[in-house]
């Protein structure tokens, strides 16, 4: 299964949901992370490293701009927000049943995923336990769709 994670600038949410998923050594699943508006080659945010780290998290992200044959590579495209999701839909229309928000698939809520962008550690921290929140239920759903509930 390939999962890929969107948000915009691909150096918080996305990687960092991303090294989370990873994280949880799941069988036969390839996760990646891509932003709408992300600069090729940067690195995640200073606090997404910090937060990481101080959850024995290991990371080696490089941002990475959404293109085409990411969205043809994922089982699944999680946006961060309803307006990265409606943008994926926009501009990737064979792809709508494969995009979701993650809240939307993880919980059943169609919120977003606040951006810590610019914010303090301690922001990077509640975004983290959102995030780790988030991929318990990304992961049941993950398991029931597979058994066909």
């Amino acid at each position: 299964m390939n999962i890929l994670f969107v948000c915009t600038g691909n150096t918080c949410r996305s990687p960092m949901a991303e090294a989370i998923l990873r994280h949880k050594n799941l069988d036969d699943t390839d996760v990646r992370s891509a932003g709408i508006f992300a600069m090729d080659g940067g690195q995640a945010s200073p606090q997404t490293q910090q937060v990481l780290d101080e959850n024995g998290i290991k990371h080696n992200h490089q941002s990475h701009c959404v293109t085409q044959d990411d969205v043809h590579w994922a089982d699944y495209v999680f946006a961060m927000t309803s307006a990265h999701k409606a943008m994926l839909a926009e501009k990737y229309p064979f792809a709508m049943d494969r995009i979701f928000t993650l809240k939307e698939f993880a919980s059943g809520m169609g919120l977003d995923v606040s951006d810590p962008f610019g914010g303090s550690v301690d922001m990077y921290r509640r975004t983290y336990q959102e995030l780790n929140q988030l991929m318990n239920g990304l992961i049941a759903n993950i398991e029931k769709q597979k058994l066909g509930y």
